[in-house]
């Protein structure tokens, strides 16, 4: 009997913290605003994502990954330039906001890659992209598609 009322208990405890802990942990903080992609030529070629993801919280979040159905592989992608002019791009890992700061995710910077995609980008549509970070929690936003000449959301 004692047993069973100590496993009521915890059981209880337990429920009431998940009851208290927001079912997107540490996403109730990230505001996503501005994001749009560009239409794609077809599915041989990458397609790319750009956005703002703003941290309203008090502590830092990390941002540790991206997926979508969109594309087998998606990464954050950082486009750098060296001293001699060449440009490339590579994985960013973990990209770090500060507490009320923001990171831009925009061509020629940072950015969201999408590689492998299974269906072409088609001007007009949109797809989910979420976005992962390091305490497990999630936030999916849809991204729309631009034309492939578009230069930012606003196009």
């Amino acid at each position: 009997m004692r047993a069973l009322i100590v496993t009521g208990g915890l059981t209880a405890l337990l429920s009431l913290a998940a009851a208290s802990t927001p079912a997107l942990a540490g996403s109730e903080d990230v505001v996503v605003e501005g994001a749009w992609s560009r239409a794609s030529i077809g599915t041989t070629r990458p397609g790319a994502a750009y956005m703002t993801i703003r941290n309203t919280g008090d502590a830092p979040v990390a941002l540790t990954g991206i997926a979508t159905p969109l594309a087998m592989m998606s990464e954050i992608h950082e486009t750098s330039t060296n001293a001699v002019g060449v440009t490339a791009m590579t994985p960013a890992g973990e990209i770090i906001i500060a507490p009320g700061g923001s990171v831009a995710l925009e061509p020629g910077g940072l950015h969201v890659m999408l590689m492998q995609l299974q269906t072409p980008m088609m001007e007009g549509q949109a797809f989910p992209l979420t976005l992962l970070f390091d305490d497990g929690g999630e936030m999916t936003v849809e991204v729309p598609i631009l034309s492939i000449a578009a230069r930012g959301p606003g196009d």
